[in-house]
């Protein structure tokens, strides 16, 4: 092997590092390319929209649990802390709570759930593993009970389903409002990640917490914003999936949490901390969802389906791994 090839081997993977968002839309790319090719209809508008309307609420989720994979943690409660929010909103509103409070209530127990995560994780030194794994055996028979092991379906035409009911037309596309939160969310994280000091630190953070301490980085505070703002995220993923499906359901997104590592670590973000870009993370949650559309669309059996999602899992986490030691 020449010293030429090895120099290019380096700056690729020095590339992809900066870059984390360039693979997955690569791969994106293809992925659509591949079923536009051997399918008939999967480039149709309404197919493409519906496309982007099943990644929501995992997409939102994902977007969260980027921020706490940033800080080299995780979270697996995510999903059951979502669906907990969703009957909490739903018991409310059929029992006559107008719908703005319900709204509320309901983002509000995600939030403080994901402070009581950041400060077990911070003040207890407990690892989040364990934390949000507790957590989510808690919250899902939390769920059940509050459900009484029933679904709550809620009005079509109420503000909580408002989400995926409401429509309209962006170059021949249905777009629900939906969407159009999900893409102000994307972007309001990139903002507060790249060109503000607290997403510097929580990059600092994941890559080197003793350096970032040293530093003058307030560690502590910062990781128990990132689980504060990230139960925020998974508040309003509740409101997305009442838009979705508009009924509550305690057995809903049983693997919401794995999706949602799913989509992060498909979209580039490193399992290891301080590497990783939230439109990656929005490529990675529309990869999963545009491979199992195509797949079911050329009559690929779901089982095999999971399959080729573990594959692609097991390969990303590799590349991150690799291009890590060439640098």
């Amino acid at each position: 092997m020449t010293a030429t090839t090895v120099d290019r081997r380096e700056s690729l993977g020095e590339f992809f590092l900066r870059a984390p968002a360039i693979g997955p839309a690569l791969a994106l790319v293809v992925a659509v390319v591949v079923f536009s090719v051997s399918t008939s209809t999967f480039l149709e508008l309404d197919n493409l929209s519906l496309v982007v309307e099943q990644s929501l609420v995992v997409g939102t989720l994902a977007l969260g649990q980027t921020l706490i994979i940033l800080t080299a943690g995780i979270d697996l409660s995510n999903a059951a802390a979502m669906v907990l929010a969703t009957l909490l909103m739903a018991k409310l509103l059929v029992g006559g709570v107008p719908g703005i409070f319900a709204l509320i209530l309901g983002v509000l127990v995600a939030t403080v759930l994901g402070l009581v995560t950041g400060s077990l994780v911070t003040r207890v030194k407990l690892p989040p593993f364990i934390v949000t794994l507790g957590l989510f055996t808690m919250l899902t028979a939390a769920g059940k009970l509050v459900a009484d092991g029933q679904a709550v379906p809620i009005a079509p035409d109420s503000l909580l389903a408002w989400l995926g009911t409401r429509r309209y037309l962006f170059g021949g596309i249905p777009v629900t409002y939906g969407m159009t939160l999900a893409l102000v969310m994307y972007l309001v994280l990139w903002y507060a990640l790249t060109r503000t000091a607290w997403g510097k630190h929580v990059y600092a953070v994941g890559n080197a917490p003793e350096a970032a301490r040293l530093s003058g980085i307030k560690v502590n505070r910062t990781i128990v914003s990132v689980y504060l703002v990230a139960g925020l995220i998974f508040g309003i993923a509740a409101w997305q999936a009442l838009g979705r499906v508009p009924n509550a359901d305690p057995n809903a997104y049983q693997l919401g949490n794995l999706d949602s590592i799913t989509a992060v670590v498909l979209g580039g973000t490193s399992l290891f901390g301080g590497r990783g870009s939230v439109f990656g993370t929005m490529m990675g949650a529309l990869i999963v969802t545009v491979l199992r559309s195509g797949l079911t669309q050329l009559g690929v059996d779901s089982l095999y389906q999971d399959v080729a999602t573990g594959a692609l899992v097991i390969a990303a986490v590799a590349v991150d791994r690799l291009a890590r030691r060439q640098k």
